[in-house]
């Protein structure tokens, strides 16, 4: 799966409709946040590291570059980024491998969009090795296209990976909803000047201007994402 389609979607006439969808992965559409936070203290005790439980917070929701950045000053540990980053993403990889669970209602929301030919992104910080193998289980033929965290010069919170998401599907930004469960998701997506819904996973993430927080994808229906918009415009 690639990042970029020809822009040439058809959309509504009207103004005021919803034109894509754009879902963040980990800990929105897919129960893998703890599964990075477990490779991570994995990794880090294979160098000789613990993790402070409390550094979680910090890093849940983030970049590869940033968390990883992060763990290595925390730690003092022995290693470049680059060497990390590899580490990270292998023992992730073998986690998910194992199966990736959804997250509730995620079967459901993925369904209805594809039933009702809504444009739709997967827009991560993850990288697109681990993107592609999630991919497998969510069903790729469900995204038009997918964006990854190694695939733009500046990933979450800047962004760049919504701006590149909307415009590879021929969609304003103003007219996209976004769904994210991290306030470093939250804040790429709403500089980029999308409608956000926010299902937080481990973090809480406050109501704001322009900002829906629900407690599960179970609240999440096209209906609701077309609301969004309207109520906006």
């Amino acid at each position: 799966m690639t990042s970029t389609v020809p822009a040439s979607l058809t959309r509504p006439a009207d103004g005021a409709a919803l034109q894509a969808v754009l879902l963040d992965m980990d800990g929105t559409l897919v129960d893998t946040e703890g599964f990075w936070w477990e490779a991570e203290v994995e990794v880090f005790a294979g160098l000789g590291h613990r993790l402070d439980e409390a550094w979680r917070d910090v890093v849940v929701g983030g970049p590869m570059t940033r968390s990883a950045g992060y763990l290595i000053e925390a730690t003092g540990a022995d290693i470049t980024l680059p060497e990390l980053t590899v580490l990270l993403n292998d023992r992730f990889e073998e986690r998910i491998g194992l199966g990736v669970p959804l997250m509730p209602g995620a079967e459901r929301l993925l369904g209805e969009l594809s039933r009702h030919n809504v444009p739709t992104a997967l827009v991560s910080a993850s990288h697109r090795r681990i993107i592609d193998r999630v991919l497998d289980s969510l069903g790729a033929d469900r995204f038009a296209l997918s964006v990854a965290g190694d695939e733009v010069p500046r990933t979450k919170p800047h962004p760049d990976p919504y701006l590149l998401a909307a415009r590879g599907l021929g969609a304003e930004p103003a007219r996209c909803a976004v769904v994210e469960d991290t306030a470093t998701g939250v804040a790429s997506a709403e500089a980029a000047g999308c409608r956000v819904v926010a299902v937080p996973s481990l973090a809480p993430i406050q109501p704001a201007a322009g900002r829906t927080v629900v407690a599960s994808l179970e609240e999440v229906d096209l209906l609701f994402l077309r609301t969004l918009i309207t109520a906006r415009r």
